[in-house]
């Protein structure tokens, strides 16, 4: 089937669903993804060296999610799933053309067209559509936002260290950024990214504030290297990082205040939240969560999460069952009247109850699949979490042995910390847990075994660099 006559039928699947749905005005959607910030970053989520006052007041506006999860403890797997609604490995996205954790720059590899994204589906529904900020699902022409679903693009391709002095340094580009398919400015001045981010967020809910949009922001920052306007660089308790943080803060204040002055409270859905966890450098916090990006414990993919839609999302809460950046394609689509693509797997679920915080609403996901590039290396179901026995391949220069790990399983509600292996007095639940991801091998996949319902990635034979500011993109 052709990404156009899927599409169509897509439409028409669509357009039969609403029939059942009771009629009501869409919501507008804001998606702010932050790059590598910690579980601990925020002062709602217990930071005492950063002040986010304006992202507080989004959680004392709305709710808390403490059981919030992406798919990957890296970038890119982490946003397909985003897009698509689907673990990374189904979508063949977990690592790139050469086993790598992320996409590279003048990559082969992307974001298969043929998926279908939260932007098309929204679109199909007469949505406006803008992604503001770093995609980093491929720097191909065919793989850019503005050719999934996007209206309007206007970010850098892929993470902020990956310019011409850092990363291949013989192959890298300037750091590009782009409007739409086309490089605006190279190297792009990392110190006013957020600033603009923020002025182009504004401008895009101003010029759509009487229609249905979406709004995807996902910062550059707090990824390193760090960097902030004058206006906040040198004046957090953090350094570098903690100055980035409140700069992303004050622009999360932007967009309240201009949803505020057009009146859009009551029928904006504001999600805020990051694509991993922070790194064990650089000045992040994932407390009291153990681990950091790159690792399967907590603190590389459990993040911070709060949602506020006046009027709908209970006020001032919080909400401790499971959810995922699954889930937001499945339930964004169902807030806009439609349904997410019938004719391929989606991962995700429709999670409206507990979003909504109906009484008695419980996560509809039995498990949760953490993958480390290929591999599956844990699972949870309700509080359990099952580290899978596995060996860690030796490091550094001298190679040392290899590491073998053995199962270990975690009451996730008693122990958040993951200190205590509990694996020897509960052999039952190991066993469940163990039948879990055998089902995920089979499906998905696990190192070099492929999965049987794993669908392709997007690939191009001769990539092209983005280097020069004022030319489209070949």
């Amino acid at each position: 089937m052709t990404r156009h006559s899927s599409l169509l039928l897509f439409a028409f699947l669509a357009c039969c669903s609403t029939g059942n749905l009771v009629a009501a005005e869409k919501p507008n959607f804001v998606v702010i993804y932050c790059d590598d910030l910690g579980y601990g970053d925020i002062g709602c989520f217990g930071s005492q060296k950063h002040r986010t006052p304006n992202i507080d007041r989004l959680a004392k506006e709305g709710t808390r999610f403490t059981i919030f999860y992406v798919t990957a403890p890296v970038c890119t797997p982490s946003r397909s799933s985003l897009m698509t609604g689907c673990y990374p490995r189904r979508v063949n996205m977990h690592q790139d053309a050469r086993g790598g954790w992320v996409l590279f720059p003048i990559a082969k590899k992307g974001l298969n067209p043929q998926e279908i994204t939260v932007a098309e589906v929204l679109k199909q529904q007469g949505y406006a559509t803008a992604c503001i900020g770093k995609w980093h699902l491929g720097d191909q022409p065919q793989f850019l936002p503005h050719q999934q679903g996007f209206d309007e693009y206007f970010g850098t391709p892929y993470s902020n260290d990956m310019g011409v002095k850092q990363r291949r340094p013989q192959q890298n580009p300037p750091l590009p950024l782009m409007r739409n398919d086309t490089v605006i400015e190279a190297p792009v001045d990392q110190t006013t990214v957020t600033k603009r981010y923020a002025e182009e967020a504004v401008r895009f809910i101003s010029e759509n504030k009487d229609r249905p949009f979406f709004l995807y922001l996902p910062h550059t920052m707090p990824h390193n290297p760090v960097n902030s306007s004058p206006a906040f660089r040198g004046k957090s308790a953090n350094g570098g990082y903690g100055d980035c943080v409140e700069e992303i803060d004050w622009a999360t204040g932007e967009i309240l205040k201009t949803l505020k002055k057009h009146k859009l409270d009551d029928n904006t859905l504001v999600i805020f939240t990051s694509d991993n966890g922070a790194a064990s450098r650089w000045g992040g916090s994932n407390l009291p969560l153990r681990g950091f990006k790159r690792t399967t414990w907590e603190g590389g993919m459990r993040v911070c999460c709060v949602m506020r839609w006046t009027g709908h999302v209970p006020p001032d809460a919080v909400c401790d069952e499971v959810a995922s950046t699954l889930d937001i394609m499945p339930t964004f689509a169902k807030l806009a009247g439609t349904n997410a693509p019938s004719d391929r797997i989606i991962d995700g679920k429709d999670i409206r109850p507990i979003i909504l915080g109906e009484e008695g609403a419980k996560s509809p996901r039995e498990a949760f699949y953490y993958y480390r590039v290929s591999q599956l290396q844990a699972v949870r179901s309700c509080k359990w979490k099952l580290h899978l026995a596995r060996t860690q391949p030796g490091r550094g220069k001298k190679k040392k042995k290899p590491a073998k790990q053995p199962v270990q399983l975690y009451d996730l509600d008693a122990d958040i910390g993951e200190t205590k292996n509990v694996a020897n007095d509960n052999l039952d639940v190991v066993k469940r847990l163990l039948t879990l991801a055998a089902k995920a091998r089979i499906d998905l996949g696990d190192g070099s075994q492929a999965g049987k319902n794993q669908r392709k990635a997007g690939f191009v034979e001769n990539p092209t660099p983005r280097r020069k500011p004022g030319k489209s993109t070949p």
